[in-house]
């Protein structure tokens, strides 16, 4: 099997351009005091690029900093993290370099552009049984694989809130694809959350985890079940999104500093106000306009023929509309047979 750890964060010799996350230790050939840093990695800070990203007021928070000394810590994080305006060409050769991590479906793939995009946050909702968890399972074994076969050679990290993950479907993808099943399994770190709070501390712990070694695929199933349950009623409203905003962001965050895929599901429910004037589709994914603008691009999974799903893309700043046709194999996500189709 290719070893994740051999390309440590899969930059290019040639190119050069995806450079690794700096840990903040970096910060000691600044001026920072090994306290400090060590301050702000408690504080959940373990790369330069996560100080430069953070707000003054977080960071006078964190006991034992002061306003000069937060002034310097980011005056030095922000000199070694380009902040600042660069040209569209250069922003378009990154993206011409952007690793895509395959589905297991060629329909999927393809109006996906390619699979799953790294850096950024792809949701998933749907009804149950409409293959969310599938592809989530599927996704953590083709991480593993080399760019070459349309992997990110790299990790996954998979955060459970509804106890639905089984590391016997990700050895069935595995088998499929011609890996060991169980360094596929020792590649996969997993975690149960069980409220909301915990669900957003993970998120610190997976901080750590990607400072220290190559992960490819961030998976939160679901990203919204918790809140569900954690806070109910109009009453709690602004605290449920504030709260929600708050975990959206600080995943977005780990997508940009490490450049990792994130994936979330997300649950749906019924509308009920529309009476006859309904449309077609009266389930509309939960979270509000809040999920709507975290997650840079939107699929909708509905149920097909047969084994067959359809995957409609709802938003995307680059994808056009489209609708692909997948099935839920036994060694994991797939094309339909014609049958299906």
């Amino acid at each position: 099997m290719h070893e994740p750890e051999q390309d440590p964060f899969g930059e290019s010799e040639e190119g050069g351009e995806l450079m690794a996350p700096m840990l903040v230790a970096k910060l000691q050939e600044y001026g920072i005091s090994h306290q400090d840093c060590q301050k702000l990695t408690d504080a959940g800070m373990h790369t330069v690029e996560a100080v430069a990203f953070t707000p003054k007021k977080t960071l006078l928070g964190i006991k034992g900093i002061s306003e000069a000394k937060a002034d310097k810590i980011l005056a030095e994080a922000c000199k070694l993290v380009p902040m600042g305006f660069t040209t569209a060409t250069e922003i378009h050769m990154r993206r011409s370099e952007l690793v895509h991590i395959t589905t297991g479906s060629v329909g999927l793939d393809t109006i996906l552009g390619g699979g799953i995009e790294t850096g950024a946050i792809t949701e998933l909702f749907g009804e149950f049984r409409t293959g969310k968890s599938q592809i989530c399972h599927t996704l953590a074994v083709t991480c593993q694989l080399p760019v070459s076969m349309g992997g990110g050679e790299g990790k996954c990290l998979y955060i459970d809130t509804e106890g639905t993950f089984r590391p016997t479907r990700m050895l069935a993808v595995a088998e499929r694809y011609g890996l060991n099943g169980e360094e596929v399994l020792d590649n996969v770190a997993y975690a149960r959350a069980y409220n909301a709070d915990h669900q957003l501390q993970l998120l610190i712990q997976a901080s750590a985890m990607m400072a220290e070694s190559r992960f490819a695929l961030l998976i939160v199933d679901s990203c919204t079940s918790l809140y569900r349950t954690d806070f109910s009623g109009r009453g709690e409203l602004s605290a449920r999104q504030t709260h929600l905003a708050k975990f959206l962001r600080t995943l977005m965050r780990l997508a940009d500093e490490f450049g990792v895929a994130v994936v979330v599901t997300n649950q749906v429910v019924a509308q009920v106000d529309g009476g006859q004037f309904a449309s077609a589709d009266s389930k509309k994914p939960i979270g509000g306009n809040i999920m709507a603008h975290a997650s840079t691009t939107r699929l909708s999974l509905r149920k097909g023929r047969g084994t067959a799903r359809v995957c409609k893309i709802v938003d995307s700043p680059c994808l056009p509309e489209a609708e692909g046709i997948f099935a839920i194999n036994a060694n994991g996500i797939g094309d339909p047979e014609e049958t299906d189709k």
